[in-house]
């Protein structure tokens, strides 16, 4: 009797092991990750979402085309031409319909338009910088982000074709000195990630004050500077300075830091390229290295396809860690989404976030997205296991689009 018993005890605890080890293999199994050569595609239905809604929202943004020429060097004059000195000094290049992918779990579940091109991402490309500073954090190359930039950046020399200096230059500065201002030298590197430094100065022939500035002309040169961390302002010569900072962290182009560390690890194309202007190289350790844009402000920063929008996007989903692999910290994408104090809705450049649901009234609060101008979304929603890219969309429109998407969620 006590035998069977036993027997019948190891057999329970048999079966209760090989189901745990089951349930363990589906938990593990349950996140879907594409690899370098395939994305795997899925029909909405399959999984219990609603075809109609989804393909309402791809209408919608379709409908919702930005209402810019699609010539971005005229896009570019007519939105910042009335700004001193604001020619572009990077490429532009024409832009394609209006384009954009839908995941679900990891899964392409719709796209539209021409996700295969590279196209200009304009600001999403503040999320690549943020995210190759994040990653000297981690290897120690900055100890804190609370430490002060200066500390970390030396004389700065600008590659110059001429080879001889004239006599009228005899005296002039032949270094770049970009945090040697009293104000700059307490900038650390967080005020300059959340755009809360007030940096001051000029960097590749653009004024701080030159862009986006007030109706105040008298003040532009004269106005007291805001304690770093207390104003935030939108401002693309503050962060190319932090990516000229970077840069000399580094030792080398930002582009390769990116390349190797990020975007080939999760399989992106090999057609994406990020570029700086025709009069932003320097020399480090004696190699000419083009400082890139945060942006394309004056032209330049990222261009991109929409599959590899889409897979930043799925690493941002699941902080950091693609496959089982971290490649971002986790810590440094949840520092990316932490409020920052003078705009709630910003995080580190450029993780746009929906504190008290302003950016997306439709979304949940902790859905976020990395936006660029034009516009260019990678929407996140860790909540429904979402990730959307929507290329040249009017802005006015994202949260519509977001709400007929999650409209197809049957509950």
């Amino acid at each position: 009797m006590e035998k069977n018993i036993l027997l019948l005890l190891i057999l329970i605890s048999s079966f209760s092991f090989s189901q745990k080890n089951k349930e363990n293999k589906t938990a593990v199994a349950k996140d879907y990750f594409p690899s370098a050569e395939v994305w795997e595609h899925k029909n909405p239905s399959s999984f219990g979402l609603d075809s109609n809604k989804i393909n309402d929202a791809i209408l919608f943004a379709k409908n919702n085309e930005a209402k810019l020429p699609r010539n971005q060097e005229i896009a570019q004059a007519m939105t910042f031409g009335k700004e001193p000195f604001s020619d572009a000094i990077g490429p532009l290049a024409e832009r394609g319909e209006p384009s954009g992918i839908i995941i679900y779990k990891g899964y392409i579940i719709a796209e539209w338009g021409e996700p295969s091109r590279v196209d200009m991402t304009n600001s999403v490309t503040k999320s690549m910088l943020s995210s190759v500073i994040g990653l000297a954090v981690e290897k120690g190359l900055i100890k804190s982000v609370n430490d002060i930039v200066a500390n970390y950046v030396p004389p700065i020399e600008v590659f110059n074709n001429n080879e001889f200096r004239s006599a009228e230059q005899i005296g002039q500065p032949q270094f770049l000195y970009p945090f040697a201002s009293a104000h700059n030298k307490k900038l650390t590197w967080d005020v300059m990630l959340r755009q809360t430094s007030d940096w001051e100065g000029t960097l590749w022939g653009k004024p701080d004050w030159a862009d986006r500035p007030n109706d105040k002309p008298n003040e532009w040169l004269t106005r007291k500077r805001n304690e770093p961390g207390t104003v935030w302002k939108y401002n693309d010569t503050r962060v190319n300075a932090l990516a000229l900072a970077a840069t000399t962290v580094w030792r080398k182009p930002l582009p390769q830091v990116l390349r190797e560390n990020i975007m080939n690890p999760i399989g992106a194309s090999n057609t994406w390229h990020w570029t700086g202007y025709r009069n932003s190289w320097i020399v480090l350790d004696g190699q000419v290295i083009q400082s890139v844009s945060g942006g394309g402000h004056f032209g330049g920063g990222l261009f991109i396809n929409a599959y590899d929008m889409a897979r930043f996007g799925l690493l941002s989903l699941h902080k950091g860690n693609w496959n089982g692999k971290q490649i971002i910290s986790e810590q440094w994408i949840n520092q990316a989404l932490t409020p920052t104090t003078a705009n709630t809705g910003y995080g580190y450049m450029n993780w746009f976030l929906n504190t008290d649901k302003k950016l997306f009234p439709s979304a949940p609060l902790t859905a976020f997205a990395h936006l660029g101008n034009g516009t260019n979304m990678i929407y996140v929603d860790t909540q429904n296991e979402i990730v959307a890219v929507v290329r040249w969309i009017e802005n006015s429109a994202l949260d519509g689009f977001v709400k007929r998407l999650l409209e197809s969620i049957r509950k």
